[in-house]
């Protein structure tokens, strides 16, 4: 911020003008020579060596012209007697007088100054001084007495009545602002100062006889006025701007303050301050020139506008003041990025549901504005998923809610994770993403599927038997899966239509299927299998022998085989519902059930154990066949 004061040079484009153009002047035949008599003085509106340099008087023989100058550097032309007058001889003057100012080339007024002489008075009155000087106080009350003048004439009778007025050419604002009392020479105050408008008045008193012809004396009065502290000062605010941004940098200006009062001394010195919990401050430039600038960060979020008082006082005692607010508003920058309540969703969704369902919403917030406030949504998927989320959902971009766009099949999907992310639309734009993964529920939509015995759906599957077998023999191994989880893949077994129930026997459940369990957020590795069977320990996967191994590859292998003409024990035709397309690929061995569900001849509870172990090329332990192995996984 620069100050440049321009100073407006005067012309000589005004010449000096009398108040009237006639002047008129009675003096008595007796006044002694050297007598001075003051004339109305010339009025000039240029300034400088343009106003009134010098008065001359026309050439007579009687008067001269001499000029004051005052305290103001006006000039002030007074008639000075130089011979004495005869009245007989000659009663009147014509003179005339003129003002000239300094200009270049100069400038002149002139006006007829008509001397009247009048009969002997031998005596004029006398003040003490012939200037006076008083000061008073701008509040002085109207009616207040500021002096008693006195003036003495040792004449006798109206001779030496001396009566008080105003010198002819008294400015009427005098006039009106002061009374003089014609006979007791005081001076009253009738109207209200102000130091501000004018700090003093100059003018002459004339003291007139009663003689005739009255001869009077003129003295001068000056009048100063003491500045008090009767005025507040005045604030003016330039170059505000209203609005600024929250990224505004400290000692941004925000307005230019300036600051007057018209009081003296003191009572015009002028303070300024703004409350201490504004992120403002004042910065002095020039004499009562300020600046408001920022002083610290700005946050739109935390308040968008200020109303900034700025108090101004002077120093007077009492001191005054005057305040003015500055309106700010903060306008919003792109510096917060839409957020989401939590980092992270879970969404668990049932099977087979409906496409179009809800599955969540994930709306963002932002604490911006207008456009860096409006936030779109966008499906992102990492590029090494094998499952694409798009697939299996739709995301509205502007509400952030994402809808099913197919049913969920539980025994092809388990869990579904992608990245949504929120992006405002400021400049530059912000974006933040939240993590989302769905969990598909499982419903028992799939019966258990008989792998063995193979036999074609309505047929008959025959087992031979020797004729002299006995109690505990094992008929037959029947083995089912379910596709399902947990409790809808936990398979029982149970004899239906047996023609004779004490004949033959079937296990209801499996010495190694575990009761399935309820946590269903496993990894792929660690979920348990379609009939519930979990790992049998730490160090390996079920099944737990080579004989299981091998019938299982072996089933499914025929069981591919099977489906090219439709002959599938799983049934379906061309291989759609055959083990290979309906188990896989995610059907593997950990999928798979213990086999030793066994269809048996009952009343022996050793022949599981011996019909076991022949399998797996061992010979059994005892009698009874229910020695145990030592070990961890025997336990289990």
């Amino acid at each position: 911020m620069y100050r440049a004061e321009v100073e407006i040079v005067d012309v000589n484009d005004h010449a000096p003008r009398f108040p009237r153009q006639q002047l008129d002047l009675e003096i008595g035949e007796a006044a002694p020579p050297g007598q001075r008599f003051p004339l109305e003085k010339a009025q000039d509106a240029d300034v400088g060596s343009n106003s009134i340099g010098s008065y001359r008087l026309s050439s007579n023989e009687h008067f001269a012209l001499d000029v004051k100058k005052r305290s103001d550097g006006s000039l002030v032309p007074e008639l000075l007697l130089e011979k004495p007058l005869d009245r007989e001889k000659q009663s009147d003057y014509r003179l005339v007088l003129t003002a000239v100012d300094g200009g270049n080339p100069p400038r002149s007024g002139t006006a007829e100054l008509r001397v009247s002489v009048l009969d002997v008075n031998d005596n004029a009155p006398a003040f003490q001084q012939s200037s006076y000087r008083i000061s008073v106080l701008e509040s002085a009350p109207a009616g207040m007495v500021l002096i008693q003048l006195n003036a003495s004439d040792p004449d006798l009778g109206p001779s030496g009545n001396v009566t008080f007025s105003f010198s002819g050419h008294t400015p009427d604002r005098v006039r009106n602002l002061f009374s003089l009392h014609p006979t007791t020479g005081k001076l009253t105050l009738q109207g209200p100062l102000d130091f501000e408008s004018e700090n003093y008045y100059e003018f002459d008193v004339r003291a007139r006889d009663g003689g005739s012809p009255a001869m009077e004396q003129h003295c001068s009065l000056r009048v100063d006025l003491l500045d008090v502290n009767d005025n507040a000062p005045h604030i003016t605010v330039t170059s505000e701007l209203g609005t600024l941004p929250e990224s505004a940098e400290p000692g941004t200006v925000v307005a230019l303050i300036s600051v007057q009062d018209p009081d003296s001394g003191s009572n015009g010195d002028v303070s300024l301050r703004i409350p201490d919990h504004l992120p403002f401050a004042l910065k002095s430039a020039f004499r009562n020139q300020f600046s408001l600038v920022t002083a610290g960060p700005l946050d739109r979020e935390a308040k968008s506008s200020y109303d900034i008082m700025v108090t101004a006082s002077d120093a007077g005692n009492p001191p005054l003041s005057t305040h003015r607010t500055i309106f700010l508003n903060i306008s919003d920058v792109n510096d917060n990025p839409p957020s989401f309540f939590q980092r992270s969703h879970e969404v668990f969704v049932p099977e087979n549901n409906r496409p179009g369902d809800l599955l969540c919403s994930l709306a963002a917030s932002d604490p911006d504005s207008g456009l860096n406030a409006l936030i779109s949504y966008s499906l992102l998927e990492p590029r090494n998923r094998d499952v694409s989320a798009s697939s299996f959902i739709s995301l509205n971009p502007q509400t952030g809610a994402v809808h099913a766009t197919r049913s969920f099949d539980y025994e092809q999907t388990q869990t579904l994770q992608f990245e949504v992310q929120a992006r405002d639309r400021g400049n530059p734009p912000l974006s933040s993403t939240v993590t989302v993964r769905l969990f598909v529920l499982d419903l028992n939509d799939n019966a258990p599927a008989v792998l063995r015995p193979r036999a074609r759906p309505g047929s008959l599957c025959p087992q031979a038997l020797p004729p002299s077998v006995g109690a505990g023999h094992l008929v037959t191994k029947v083995t089912a899966v379910d596709l399902d989880s947990g409790y809808n893949a936990w398979v029982s077994y149970q004899l239906l239509e047996a023609p004779d129930p004490s004949l033959f026997a079937v296990s209801r459940y499996a010495g190694e299927q575990a009761p399935p369990n309820t946590d269903w957020r496993f990894s792929q590795a660690q979920r348990p299998g379609t009939s519930g069977s979990q790992n049998g320990d730490e160090t390996g996967t079920w099944p737990n022998n080579q004989f299981d191994t091998e019938m299982l590859q072996a089933m499914i292998l025929a069981s591919a085989s099977e489906a090219a003409d439709g002959s599938s024990t799983l049934g379906g035709g061309a291989g759609t519902m055959g083990l290979s397309a309906r188990y896989g690929p995610q059907f593997t061995l950990q999928h798979v059930p213990d086999y030793r569900q066994n269809v048996y001849i009952p009343g022996s509870n050793a022949t599981l154990t011996n019909a076991a172990g022949k399998r797996d090329g061992k010979a059994p332990a005892g009698g009874n066949g229910n020695k145990k192995k030592s070990g961890k996984k025997e336990k289990k």
